[in-house]
């Protein structure tokens, strides 16, 4: 190759304009991948979180954890990342990464405390971005939906994380 075609294909690398929306698509999932293998093993490596005890063994707080991380990263995947990695480093105990997990899914909805804090969830963004300004139309129900189906599931689910975490540990 020579140097303009190597500097023309570094400029489409960097921009990435791949060419192809299949290969582009391809190279983002692989990138994410390796950034969630690279960020759980960062994440186990965190086994000792003694000082924070009183936090990762409160069912409340670690749902509300949940919630709070999801809104700050916009990604459910990255928070449910960390906490599994959390777990299995042995940092925090099942039945508040579970409590966690809930918060978590409920995080991507963008629900009512994200709105008091003033920013959105990863639905209610995606709307956003599709649409002129605040969700409307089927995009306003689709995010309706999604908050309505996991403020349900929490609800549902968060007094019985204990529960679940027993029968979950027979396998």
């Amino acid at each position: 190759m020579t140097k303009d075609a190597l500097t023309k294909l570094s400029k489409k690398v960097i921009k990435m304009e791949l060419g192809n929306p299949i290969i582009t698509t391809l190279v983002g999932l692989v990138v994410f991948y390796i950034g969630l293998k690279m960020f759980s093993g960062g994440m186990k490596s965190m086994g000792n979180l003694e000082h924070l005890t009183f936090f990762t063994h409160n069912i409340p707080f670690m749902f509300f954890g949940g919630i709070v991380m999801t809104l700050l990263w916009q990604s459910s995947s990255l928070s449910t990342t960390a906490i599994i990695a959390l777990v299995a480093s042995g940092a925090i105990p099942l039945p508040a990464a579970i409590a966690c997990v809930l918060g978590a899914n409920l995080g991507t909805t963008g629900c009512v405390l994200g709105a008091n804090l003033g920013t959105t969830g990863t639905i209610w963004l995606a709307g956003l971005l599709v649409s002129d300004g605040m969700p409307k139309g089927d995009t306003l129900r689709i995010a309706m939906a999604h908050t309505g189906v996991n403020l349900f599931m929490a609800a549902s689910l968060l007094p019985f994380v204990h529960h679940i975490a027993r029968f979950l540990g027979r396998f």
